[in-house]
């Protein structure tokens, strides 16, 4: 005899889900038992919000869907902000909710909640499971959907009495075990037709973004750019499928890249608000677009598509590779587009190094980059969040290495960092695994650096401490009401560290920071590293606002 526990442990694992994170209790203990057993791990989270940020980000990195477990009610509804942050990501997950007892529904049962109703707009698929004989084929459809075609979360409700549920073991069915998905190409004909318009751009850029990244795309994208020469921009996300040092990004000079291309090959990336909708004056108005996406239904989004690519990244990237063949055709290393492009790299880089020299105490974004830049490993896991954090963190932290960087991505969600943190350190326990946190970001999910410490996860957190949402202020006034984004200064966010049994260090001056950093990183546990900056600290001044808006 099996259990409901038993059979959707036994098939979870089956499908290849290798991690489960989540908080127990009424009804799905067993489920987390019985996973344990099946050679899953599970890992005890300490708020669903971060254990679902943790599945994506785990399904993300793996390649297949890997699972949240909550409990009923209040617990699925804490979870469905990872449903859709995994959703806008496009990132696979299957979310496991616990339910109250079929033969209770609609009683009024403990914690019961309408949770299928609730999870489908934010799923690509969501079902309660009525028999537990029935839980392999749902397994099978909900891991299956997460990731084939564009990745997205899926949804399954568990109801108390299913759970408990007893088969008799001759009348269990496994589904067969999903193979890797489908890897579609392209008509040869829009191939050359990609190509041709390249060629006769004058100002071509190449914009990279994380659905390379997901297809494991790196080398054909970077064999794409050798040999074509074409300058590129990496979505945040979309950094590292080629090395942010690589002579032929434009980062440095993102605004004026963007502003005045005249053919944007849009490569696994979107015209959303993280790439101005596409939109004037933060593009031209007579862009052409080469649009290369795993879903029809983005193409033309937000700008008419010249040439549609509908296919994965790997497939594709490595039939405009063979068409080059043909071709022997590169972008000139010496034009106007270039020269413009190295020189307003030259003049931003100019306009922050007063600020990363600057020794003053407290201190600002760019000094304390300038020490994280140099001590960061080359193979470092970079997470991050918070407003100014994470934007100047962006084009300070360089990503070399693809599907290493993790921040609040296409939802913008805040909160993130410390579920991401945990299951990178999870599937990547042999390489340094570093969150950048804002203090406002840090705290939605302070706590999980109690998950960190009784894991022994070894994550390096750096706080760029100003006290406030954006900005804060030197002392928390007496006599008027605090003003809203203001969080309490110099706040010792390092001594909740130390409270886990983990290292925290407090840096008050900068140069005090290098000998911090290096202290965290020999350390074996986990650690925080609690920088104190001016509470006006800011970035350095930007031609537009950060929302592109219509002129």
């Amino acid at each position: 005899m099996a259990t409901g526990a038993k059979i959707i442990a036994e098939s979870l694992k089956q499908q290849g889900v290798e991690y489960m994170f989540g908080i127990v209790g009424f009804p799905v203990g067993s489920i987390a038992e019985e996973a344990q057993k099946a050679g899953i791990r599970y890992v005890g989270m300490r708020n669903e919000q971060a254990a679902s940020y943790a599945a994506q980000a785990a399904g993300y990195l793996t390649g297949r869907p890997q699972a949240c477990l909550v409990v009923s009610g209040p617990g699925v509804i804490h979870a469905l902000s990872g449903l859709a942050n995994a959703k806008s990501n496009c990132w696979p997950m299957i979310l496991i909710g616990g339910a109250s007892a079929v033969s209770q529904n609609g009683r009024g049962a403990f914690q019961e909640e309408s949770q299928v109703i609730s999870a489908t707009p934010l799923c690509k698929y969501a079902h309660a499971v009525e028999d537990a004989r029935r839980i392999p084929f749902y397994v099978e459809q909900a891991v299956r959907t997460s990731f084939y075609g564009r990745p997205g979360p899926v949804y399954l409700d568990m109801p108390d009495d299913i759970i408990n549920q007893e088969v008799d073991d001759d009348k269990i069915r496994f589904a067969s075990t999903i193979p890797d998905a489908p890897r579609p190409q392209v008509l040869e004909e829009d191939v050359e037709a990609a190509l041709t318009a390249l060629e006769s751009a004058e100002r071509p850029l190449v914009i990279v973004g994380k659905g390379m990244a997901w297809s494991r795309a790196e080398e054909e994208v970077r064999e794409f750019i050798e040999r074509t020469q074409l300058p590129f921009l990496a979505s945040p996300m979309g950094k590292g499928v080629v090395p942010d040092e690589h002579p032929l990004s434009v980062g440095a000079a993102r605004t004026l890249a963007l502003q005045q291309a005249d053919v944007v090959f849009l490569m696994g990336a979107r015209f959303n608000w993280i790439m101005h909708f596409g939109m004037s004056p933060r593009f031209s108005k007579d862009i052409r677009v080469i649009q290369l996406d795993a879903a029809a239904e983005e193409i033309g989004t937000n700008v008419p598509t010249e040439v549609a690519l509908v296919g994965d990244g790997k497939a594709v990237i490595g039939q405009l590779n063979r068409a080059l063949d043909n071709r022997q055709w590169f972008y000139p290393a010496e034009t106007e587009w270039r020269t413009a492009i190295a020189e307003k790299a030259s003049a931003n880089q100019e306009m922050v190094q007063p600020m990363a020299d600057d020794d003053s105490a407290p201190t600002n974004y760019y000094r304390a980059f300038k020490d994280i830049r140099e001590w960061l490993p080359e193979n470092a896991m970079i997470i991050s969040e918070g407003a100014n954090t994470m934007d100047i963190g962006r084009t300070q932290m360089p990503n070399n290495l693809p599907r290493s960087r993790l921040d609040a991505g296409s939802y913008g969600t805040m909160g993130v960092g410390m579920g991401f943190a945990v299951a990178a350190a999870v599937v990547h326990p042999d390489r340094p695994i570093v969150a950048v946190e804002g203090d406002s970001g840090f705290g939605f999910s302070g706590m999980e650096v109690e998950t960190m410490c009784r894991n022994n996860l070894p994550v390096k957190i750096v706080i760029l401490n100003n006290g406030g949402i954006g900005s804060g202020i030197d002392e928390l006034p007496m006599d008027k009401p605090i003003p809203p984004g203001v969080l309490t200064p110099r706040a010792r966010y390092d001594l909740m560290m130390e409270a886990f049994g983990g290292m925290g260090i407090l840096v008050e001056d900068p140069k005090n920071l290098k000998e911090a950093l290096d202290d965290a990183m020999a350390f074996e546990g986990p650690a925080i590293i609690n920088v104190l900056l001016d509470p006006r600290a800011g970035r350095k001044p930007q031609q537009f606002a950060w929302l592109t808006k219509e002129e």
